[in-house]
C-alpha cells in the first residue's frame, strides 16, 4: 500500500491531530478513522463516469502515535470497482497541501 505515515507522535500532538481532523474530515466507521473529501474538479480519469461510486476519499487512519494516510483513492459506496485508484499527480498535490496546511496549523515538526 502507498501511505504517508506520519509517526512518533507526543500525546498531545496526537490529541491536537484528533481534534484537527474531527473539526474538518468526515468520521470512518471506526475510532481514528476518517476521511478527506477529494473535490469533483480533481477527480482523475479513473473517477469521471463513476457518479454511482462517489464520493472518494482519501483515508486517514490515527493511531496513539502516528497518522497513516493511503494514497490510495476510495469510493464511499463500492470497495471494488475500476474507479478506485492511486492518486493522480493533482490528487496527490492536493492531499500534500492539506497535510501541510494541518502540520503548520498544528505546530508539528
Amino acid at each position: 500500500m502507498r501511505q504517508f505515515v506520519i509517526d512518533d507522535l507526543s500525546q498531545q500532538e496526537r490529541d491536537n491531530l484528533d481534534s484537527y481532523l474531527k473539526n474538518r474530515l468526515k468520521p470512518g466507521g471506526m475510532e481514528g478513522m476518517f476521511w478527506l473529501a477529494i473535490p469533483p474538479d480533481l477527480l482523475a480519469e479513473a473517477q469521471h463516469g463513476h457518479d454511482e461510486c462517489g464520493p472518494f476519499y482519501f483515508g486517514f487512519d490515527l493511531s496513539h502515535n502516528a497518522l497513516t494516510i493511503e494514497l490510495l483513492v476510495r469510493s464511499e459506496v463500492n470497495l471494488h470497482c475500476t474507479c478506485i485508484s492511486y492518486a493522480s499527480v493533482a490528487q496527490r498535490q492536493f492531499l500534500l497541501d492539506f497535510l501541510d496546511t494541518m502540520l503548520e496549523e498544528e505546530k508539528i515538526r
